[in-house]
C-alpha cells in the first residue's frame, strides 16, 4: 500500500488496503499466517470458507471476515471468483474505526456484519464498484464514517506506545521497562486491550518480521494473509 493512497487520518490505524487474487483456479486457497494486526476480507462475490487446522468441527463460511489476533492457523477456499479486497488493521484501529475493543475479536473469525452492523451492505457496494481505486476509496469512506462514529480515544497513543515497546525489544521485562510500568501491570493492559500476552505478541512480531523477509527476498509468497500460528 502506497502511503499517498492512505487517508491522514487512517495512517495511525490501518496497515495495509489492497486488492487480493488468489489465482484463476475455481477454488482459491491460502493458508493463514501470523500477523500482528486484526484483518478484514472482503470477496469480491463469493463468500469466504474458513477452517482451523487442526482443530475439529466443521468450517465455518462466511460472506465477508474479520480476523482478530489468535494462535491457530486457518484455511481460507474462495470458490469461483477468487478476488476481493483485504486489509488489515493495526490493533489500536480496532476501536477506532470498528467500535470493538480488539480483544473481543481475539481468537475468533467474525462476519463483518456481525461486527460492524453499519457495513453490512459493503460487499454489496463494492461489487457495484468497476476499478480498483473506486473500491479502495469506498472501503476508506467506510472506515472513516466508524471512525467519525467511535472516535480516537485518548488512550490510543498509550496502546500505540505499548506495541511499539513490545515490538522493539526481545522480552516483555524490558518493554516494561521503557514504558515505566512493572511487567504485570503492562500484561493486565495487553490481555485486557488486545486479547494476547505481551509475550505472544512478541511472538507474533518476531515471526511477522521473518516472513517479511523473506518475501523481501522472493523467498516468500505475496497472497492474502491474516493472523495464524505462533508456535
Amino acid at each position: 500500500m502506497r502511503a499517498n493512497l492512505m487517508s491522514t487520518a487512517l495512517a495511525p490505524f490501518v496497515a495495509t488496503l489492497d486488492s487480493y487474487d488468489l489465482g484463476s483456479k475455481p477454488v482459491g486457497v491460502h493458508r493463514g499466517l501470523p500477523s500482528s494486526t486484526v484483518s478484514i476480507t472482503i470477496p469480491e462475490e463469493e463468500s469466504l470458507e474458513i477452517a482451523w487446522v487442526g482443530r475439529p468441527g466443521p468450517s465455518t463460511r462466511l460472506r465477508a471476515v474479520v480476523a482478530g489476533l489468535h494462535l491457530n492457523a486457518a484455511e481460507l477456499r474462495q470458490e469461483r471468483c477468487t478476488r476481493g479486497v483485504w486489509l488489515t488493521l493495526r490493533p489500536p484501529g480496532v476501536s477506532a474505526l470498528l467500535g470493538v475493543p480488539a480483544a473481543a475479536l481475539a481468537g475468533h473469525v467474525i462476519d463483518l456484519a456481525d461486527v460492524v452492523p453499519a457495513m453490512a451492505d459493503l460487499p454489496e457496494r463494492l461489487m457495484a464498484c468497476r476499478s480498483w481505486p473506486q473500491r479502495r476509496a469506498l472501503v476508506e469512506h467506510s472506515l472513516l464514517a466508524g471512525l467519525a462514529r467511535h472516535g480516537e480515544r485518548a488512550d490510543h497513543y498509550r496502546m500505540r506506545a505499548t506495541l511499539a515497546a513490545l515490538s522493539s525489544t526481545s522480552r516483555v521485562r524490558e518493554a516494561a521497562e521503557l514504558l515505566g510500568c512493572s511487567r504485570r501491570h503492562l500484561s493486565s493492559m495487553v490481555r485486557t486491550e488486545f486479547g494476547v500476552t505481551p509475550k505472544e505478541y512478541q511472538r507474533l512480531v518476531r515471526f511477522e518480521t521473518a516472513r517479511g523477509r523473506l518475501v523481501a527476498a522472493g523467498a516468500g509468497e505475496s497472497a492474502l494473509a491474516f493472523p495464524g500460528p505462533t508456535e
